[in-house]
């Protein structure tokens, strides 16, 4: 192997591995809510008041204890997926590209009263996420839907 080939592979593999970034410091619920999406377009949520940043919250008809095991199921399905904190009402998820090992944060906050989960999905690192938090929620809603939460099921 040259030796230009080989330089080529050991920077493209330290970049690869760089691409995880850190932990932002505004995951977590602050007075019952998850943070704001920033003005960059590489984020969503149930929350945001813009139409460039706002997703649809997921809905359940069953009680919330239950509506969180479902949502976990369907996440623990999904590829490169990691549940980093988990407590009553609120999880957050780390999901990894498969290419590039880009980390997305995706928060999941349950409004009991409302019987919805709220979502916020944000890119680690970047400006632009070319879509991918918004893919990564309607994917998600695809998979919430089809499973369904177990109140629903029976309702069928």
């Amino acid at each position: 192997m040259s030796s230009a080939i080989l330089t080529m592979t050991i920077s493209l593999l330290v970049l690869m591995a760089g691409c995880g970034g850190s932990m932002p410091k505004d995951i977590g619920v602050r007075n019952n809510r998850l943070a704001d999406c920033p003005p960059s377009p590489n984020c969503v949520s149930s929350r945001s008041p813009d139409a460039g940043h706002t997703v649809d919250p997921l809905t359940y008809s069953t009680d919330a204890d239950a509506a969180m095991r479902a949502l976990k199921d369907v996440i623990g399905n999904m590829k490169r997926t990691r549940i980093r904190t988990e407590s009553k009402g609120y999880l957050h998820v780390e999901f990894t590209s498969a290419l590039f090992r880009f980390v997305d944060d995706v928060e999941f906050l349950v409004d009991e009263q409302a019987r919805l989960i709220h979502v916020r999905s944000a890119s680690r690192i970047g400006h632009s996420d070319l879509g991918a938090n918004r893919k990564r929620v309607e994917q998600l809603r695809s998979l919430w839907q089809q499973k369904g939460t177990p109140a629903a099921k029976e309702d069928r």
